[in-house]
C-alpha cells in the first residue's frame, strides 16, 4: 500500500476526521476482500475548504456484486455506509471500476464551521 498526502495537513473536525478514517478503513477492507492480489493507494488531499480521500487498487474487483447490490461487498453495507458518512458531513462519494482495471473510492468532505 502507498500513501500520498497533498496540501498542508491540519486538524480536522472530529466528525470529518472519523469519517475520513472509516472510509479509508472500509475501502482497504473491500480491497482485501474483493481485489485479489492487488496494490492499493491512499491519497489524502487537504484543500482550503475540503478534504478529499481516494482509495484505489489495481485488482480484479467484485464487478457482479457492485452492479447487483450497489454496495460493493456482496450484500454487506460497505459502500452504503461510506455514502452515509460522507452525506452526514455534506460531502460526496463516488465508487466504481477504474479504466484499465481496479476499483476506486473517492470522497470529498467540505470543511465548514458547521462540520461535525
Amino acid at each position: 500500500m502507498a500513501l500520498t498526502v497533498e496540501g498542508v495537513p491540519r486538524p480536522l473536525p472530529a466528525g470529518v476526521d472519523l469519517s475520513a478514517y472509516r472510509i479509508v478503513q472500509e475501502a482497504l477492507t473491500n480491497t482485501l476482500k474483493h481485489a485479489g492480489p492487488a496494490a492499493a493507494t491512499v491519497r489524502l488531499r487537504y484543500g482550503a475548504d475540503d478534504v478529499q480521500v481516494e482509495v484505489s487498487d489495481d485488482g480484479r474487483g467484485a464487478a457482479a456484486d457492485v452492479h447487483r447490490n450497489g454496495d460493493g461487498d456482496g450484500g454487506g453495507k460497505g459502500l452504503m455506509g461510506m455514502r452515509e458518512r460522507v452525506a452526514m458531513c455534506g460531502g460526496e462519494l463516488s465508487a466504481g471500476h477504474r479504466p484499465g482495471g481496479g476499483f476506486a473510492v473517492r470522497a470529498r468532505i467540505p470543511l465548514t464551521e458547521e462540520s461535525p
